[in-house]
Parts: C-alpha cells; structure tokens; sequence
C-alpha cells in the first residue's frame, strides 16, 4: 500500500493523493532540460481598486480573474505554475511538449486579453473599474521540476526575461521575445519595439509587440509533405475562373470532383497558396450526418467571417454577425437570417429568406476585397444548401467571389454541373509523388516499386503507405486505402489508438474534452493527440466550443477506419455519453448543435436496436432521440426545408413506436412536409394514419393537408373541398392550433379562387 511520506498514512492502491492529508502519493518525476514558452501575467489597476473596495469584493474580483486566466491557459495547453497577488505564471511544454507550444502560449496570451474585456463588463457594472493586463511571453531552454514536489516548476534565464517583458508591457499589451517571434512566426503578426534595458543583461533584450494571432495559422507555413503533381492544367482552370471573377466584379463558381483521397483538397491550398494575400479566404465542410444540419457550410462561413469567439455569449454574437452588414440595407434582417442559421436567432428564417441573406453577405464581404468561398463535401450536402450554391451561379452575386465545391462524383447524379474531374495520377506522377515522399529516406527498390504500384494513382493512399513503410520497412502492403489506414491504426500506441476512435465517435472534428468524457480511464489526452497529429493523423482546427480545443482528422477515411473498430454495444455508449457531453459543453449555445445531439442519440438507439431486443435504457435512448428530432423537424420545417422535416418527423415516428402519444400529430406533419417535397404517395399513407388514428387535432390537420393535396394533384368539386376545410376550422379553434388554422383558412381561400372564382371569399379567407 502506498504510504504518505508527509503523514505516514497507508493508502488503498491506485490512490494519488493521501486519504488523510491530500499530500501526493505519486513519485515526483526527475528534473529535465527542455524547451518551453513562458508566459509572465499582471493586472494593472488593481491595486487602486483595492483601497475603495471591501476585501471581500476584491476577493470576488481576483477569483473570477484567476479562473478566467487559468481557463485560457488550459484551454490552449498551459501548465498554471502559480498566482502570486495578481500575477500569473505558466509554462507551455511542461510537462509535455508539442511542436506548437509558442503558437499555444501566444494563443492563450490573446485570449487572456480577451476574456478580461468580457470580465470588465461585469466589474465596471458593480464597481465603476476597468482593468488592463500586461502579458510578457518568452521561449528558450529551462530547467523544468515536477510541479508535485512543491517546488520551483521551472527556472532559467527565459523565465527571467519573460518576467521582464511583462514588467515593460503597456496596459493592454502583450510584449514577446525574439526566440517566440521566431517559433511562431507565420502563426502571428507582431511590430518591433525599441530593445529592452534589462535588469541583470548585459545586452538589450529584442521586444515585439504581439498584433495578432492567426486563428488557424500553424507555427510554420510549412511545405507540403510533397509538391503537387500532375495538376497543372486544374489548377490554371481555378486561377482562371478567380480571374475572370474579379475581372467582371461578379461571383463565379467552379466545381472539383473526384474519389476520396485523389487531391482535391490539396488542389484548393495550392490555389490559396498562389493567390497569397490577393484573396480572403472563407469556408465550411457539409456534415455526413445529422437530419437539419443543412446551413452547417454557411454557419462555419459566418462565424469566421463575424470572428466569433467559442466564448461569446449569444448576445456578443448576434452583436457580432450584425456587425457584418451594418452598412447594407435591411442589414437587420440579414442579420437576422444569419443568426437563425446559427441557432441563435429569435426567429426562424425561411430557405428563400437564408440564400438572399447568405448572397448579401458575400455581397457585403467583397466589397473590402477578393473572396475564395470553399465548400467541401458537397455530396452530403442537402437540397436547400445545393439551391442556395446553384443560385449563386445562375444569378452571381456583384463582388470579386469565387465559390469553389468540393465534392465526391455522386454530387453530379442529381446536379449535372460542369465540374473539374480529378483523375488518379499516371504511373509516372506516382512515382513521382512517391519519390518525394520518400526523399533519403532508408527504404529499398523494391519496397518503393511495391507502394508505387499499390498507391493507384491515389495520392492520399500513396502518403499513407509510404508512412507506413518507414515506421516498418517490412510491412505488408494492404490491397486497398481502407485496410491500409486499418493497418495503421493497428500500429498506434494503445492510449493514441483509444483516442482516435473517441474522436472518431465525435466525427470528422473532434474535441479533446470530449475524448476525456468517453475515455474507460482519465488518459493523458494531450500526449496522446499530440502523437496522433506527430503521426499526420489529424490536425488542430479552430473550435466552436468554448474551453476546447479542436483537431480534425486529416481525411474522413481515416477517421471512417478508427470507427469501425469500436464494437457496437460500445458505440451506443459512446454516442450517447457524447451527447451528454454537448449539451454540458455547449452551454447557452445548445440550439446550435440539437440536431447533433440528436444524431448521436439516434445512433446510440439503432446500435442496440442491431444487437437484439431493446431494454430499458434503450427505449429511453429512442424516446429522447424522438424528442430531439421533433425539434429538428419543426425548425427545418418554419425555414422551409421540407426534405429535413420530413426525414426528422419519420425518424422520430419510428423511434416513439405505434403506441406513443402524439404519434397521429407526427404522422400528420409528416404527411405536409413529405407533400411539400413531392412525396405524394408517402403524404398520402401518413396522412390517412393521422385521420383514422382518433385524434380529433391530428385528423382536422391531416384533413386540411389531403385538401391541400388534391387541389393540386386532382381536379374535383370545389364546393366539398371548401366543405372540409371549413369542418377542421371549428376543432382546430378549440385546441388553439395557429398553426392548423392558418394552413385552413389557406386552403378554403385557394379553393375559392383556384376552383370555384370566387375572389372576394379568397380575399376573406
């Protein structure tokens, strides 16, 4: 049993921290030389503050800036070393290290900054202050102990220059040292200052003042693994298309096909690369999954378009995203649709209503500049995202735009668009691709020959196998990219493996905080990613959750193949732990993500459903799914997106079974949702469920649909179709139903005019 070296206490094994005392019963690590980035925090106007306030004012005032700091430090990585008065002290990587821990440390400095603003809301509000913070940050080779022994955590003379850096700072500024300058580099933008008079230097320390921090910038903008090969000609057809765009001041979209893995993505960085600064980029990827997560693309496009801060309270970014079109006319009402599409809005915008705002807002955007939208996977995208993006071709909107759609060939069996097909490369192009993946590394003739002919032409199998041979020059070659990003899974650690497949029940972006909730131990999460994207697995992406951080896969088919080896029974407790986990984590902003929530409870009941009869946690799991989806229905169905209502409403019949109350309401939603698609016969089979169910309500509404549907599918009398029209008025009176009487008395005034020319009862109707 382990024994407390402070009070001599035996402890249960497994035990961290002493039973009696608290004290850690883990084994300090040695001391180490290492690389960190430091970051030095101090409040300034505190102290003024303190001589008119109660001490237990000032208490609730250090607390909330503590835990705001802490969360902005963790949030990006950082090891919290102490609070001394109002200052704060924290290390990026120690104990562990990542190849971004300067980029990390300047990413939590900036945010630092930003949640003291939030703050000062609240403190001038109750105490008429503001207050500033001055942040020094500085990288170079410490000496690091483990935090647990109580002593100093690190030492050397980095930390004493970023100590002077943050002593130097303005209010407001956040000042950075060379050897962090040089980490970051592409990562941040930042202006010289004049060198720094240093206690204890002999020379001048070189300062810079920190601008601005890229959102999604990497540390380095580093080449590709390889040069792109074989895509000239696509590519002067993009730059031509981005050319012709801003030549005419119109928009102009360009469509890129092709299998997964064959480089399309890899085509659109290539153009960004080449357009450099001649350009704003903007983008969004369609969701695979989820019923109404249609405007997911556009959603993304707003958000990085407002800057909207995973912080932001719904206020803050309703405020931001009207900020956008402040200038143009009607821009409350753009505002307003876009807020809608982000499930924030206090409305809901119909699909006609979203496509004018989504156009204005592009409208709105380039007028400052050249954008390059990119919209990938636009195979799962759903029917009103794909009108949206055909408008934009048929009626382009004015401004320098150039929309590009990512997409799987099966986009062009229900939208034949002229379209950039992406073929495999030739033998030569693989081998060439090939070569210069392998550049000198140690691998033989004839492994090489072996990954050439295997690769396909495909240039994401290529870069896996080539991957694979150089971690075990003697593996066996897969037959195909599916088994072979199987094999590589199967190489992993054991605590990477478990978190890509965590990740993976999350989907294609993934949150480090949610692979904490669904993992079977309390893993060290961030070694574990930090392999996986050593292993060019994934990478980090920007995240929509507040307090998390995000990485996305670097191809669904990986991610695809970490899912796959999760058993079934598990996957239902993964789904639905996650969905638990999102509500918690979204906070305020849940709206924005019910139809994912939904998604994942769905699955966690079809999951058990497959593995034999359903118990009790199983039909709990169905009836909060249906729930959900009820809700998900009704708001695709307010905005006009029938296709996602009615797919919502059949799910959700299914899952509350034969005997559930409300069903016969369902059905007959169902029934007008499926007639507004087309779904004639499908209308038609709810609809008479819903009238012979007993539902006084469910049959009134079901009876209005059927007139509804036979006056446009059917000619008959008109007199009997206003007859029972009119007949539902009277119940759907007593319920209350706004909803049913409006489509009534719609109906009674169509069959007026349409059917008996009767344009005064219309008018009345």
């Amino acid at each position: 049993m382990p024994i407390c070296t402070s009070c001599g206490q035996e402890n249960p094994e497994g035990f961290r921290i002493c039973g009696m005392c608290g004290s850690d019963l883990v084994q300090a690590g040695p001391e180490r030389r290492k690389p960190a980035t430091l970051v030095f925090c101090d409040l300034s106007g505190s102290t003024a503050l303190a001589e008119r306030l109660d001490a237990e004012a000032v208490r609730e005032v250090q607390l909330a800036y503590f835990q705001e700091m802490r969360a902005a430090l963790e949030r990006h990585g950082g090891t919290v070393e102490k609070f001394i008065g109002d200052a704060v002290v924290a290390a990026f990587g120690v104990p562990v290290a990542h190849e971004d821990d300067a980029v990390r440390a300047l990413r939590a400095a900036a945010e630092m900054r930003d949640r003291l603003a939030a703050l000062n809301d609240d403190f001038e509000r109750r105490y008429g202050a503001r207050l500033a913070l001055r942040i020094g940050v500085n990288s170079g080779e410490v000496v690091a102990g483990d935090p647990r022994a109580h002593e100093t955590f690190v030492t050397g003379d980095p930390v004493n220059v970023a100590a002077r850096l943050e002593q130097a700072a303005q209010p407001g500024e956040i000042l950075v040292g060379e050897p962090t300058i040089r980490l970051a580099r592409d990562a941040v933008e930042a202006e010289p200052i004049e060198p720094l008079t240093a206690k204890g230097k002999s020379q001048p320390v070189p300062a810079y003042r920190l601008v601005r921090v890229q959102p999604d910038g990497t540390a380095r903008a580093r080449p590709h693994r390889a040069p792109m090969i074989g895509r000239d000609s696509e590519l002067l057809r993009l730059s031509s298309t981005f050319a012709h765009a801003v030549e005419a001041g119109s928009c102009r979209t360009c469509f890129v096909v092709g299998e997964p893995g064959v480089g399309k993505s890899r085509l659109v960085e290539e153009l960004l690369h080449a357009l450099g600064d001649l350009v704003r980029p903007l983008g969004g990827g369609c969701l695979s999954y989820g019923e109404g997560v249609t405007y997911w693309p556009l959603a993304e496009i707003v958000r990085s378009a407002a800057r909207l801060a995973s912080s932001d309270d719904v206020e803050t970014a309703r405020s931001r995203v009207g900020a956008l079109v402040a200038s143009e006319p009607r821009g409350d009402a753009i505002a307003a649709a876009l807020a809608d599409v982000l499930g924030i809005g206090s409305g809901v915008s119909t699909a006609a209503e979203i496509a004018w705002a989504a156009r204005r807002l592009l409208e709105s955007l380039a007028s400052a500049g050249p954008l390059l939208v990119v919209l990938d996977d636009l195979h799962w995208a759903d029917e009103p995202l794909l009108d949206l993006v055909e408008g934009l071709s048929a009626d382009p909107p004015s401004g320098p735009i150039l929309v590009v759609g990512l997409a799987r060939p099966e986009l062009l069996e229900t939208r034949p668009w002229p379209a950039i097909r992406l073929e495999p490369l030739e033998d030569e192009g693989a081998a060439q691709l090939v070569d210069s993946l392998l550049r000198n590394a140690p691998l033989d003739e004839r492994s090489r020959r072996r990954a050439v002919a295997a690769a396909g032409g495909n240039p994401l199998f290529a870069e896996e196998l080539v991957a694979m041979l150089l971690e075990d020059p003697q593996a066996e070659i897969p037959p195909t990219l599916d088994a072979l990003l199987s094999a590589r899974l199967d190489l992993l650690p054991p605590a990477e493996r478990e978190a890509a497949e965590r990740g993976a029940v999350e989907g294609a972006v993934f949150h480090p905080g949610a692979i904490l909730e669904l993992s079977s131990s309390a893993p060290d999460v961030a070694a574990a990613l930090a392999g996986l994207e050593r292993r060019a697995l994934i990478a980090p992406v920007e995240s929509w959750l507040a307090g998390e951080e995000a990485f996305r896969f670097r191809h669904i088919l990986i991610r695809d193949a970490a899912y796959r080896g999760v058993p079934k029974r598990l996957r239902s407790e993964l789904h639905e732990r996650y969905a638990d986990w999102l509500e918690r984590a979204a906070g305020d902003r849940v709206a924005e993500y019910a139809e994912i929530v939904a998604y994942h409870l769905e699955q966690a009941f079809r999951y058990l459903e497959e593995l034999g009869p359903v118990d009790v946690r199983g039909r709990a799991l169905a009836l909060r799914a249906a729930a959900e989806l009820v809700g998900v229905g009704e708001r695709a169905s307010a905005r006009g997106d029938s296709g996602a209502a009615a797919s919502a409403y059949a799910s959700a019949i299914e899952l509350n079974g034969p005997e559930a109350a409300g069903r016969a309401r369902l059905l007959a939603e169902l029934g007008w949702t499926r007639f507004e698609t087309g779904d004639i016969e499908g209308a038609r089979s709810a609809l008479a469920q819903a009238a012979s169910s007993g539902d006084e309500v469910a049959a009134a509404r079901a009876a209005i649909a059927a007139v509804t549907l036979r006056l446009s599918t059917e000619s008959g009398s008109g007199t009997v179709l206003r007859d029972q029209a009119l007949a539902a008025v009277p119940v759907l009176e007593e319920a209350g139903d706004e909803l049913g009487l409006a489509r009534a008395w719609r109906a009674v005034g169509n069959v007026a005019l349409l059917q008996l020319g009767l344009g005064r009862e219309a008018a009345e109707a």
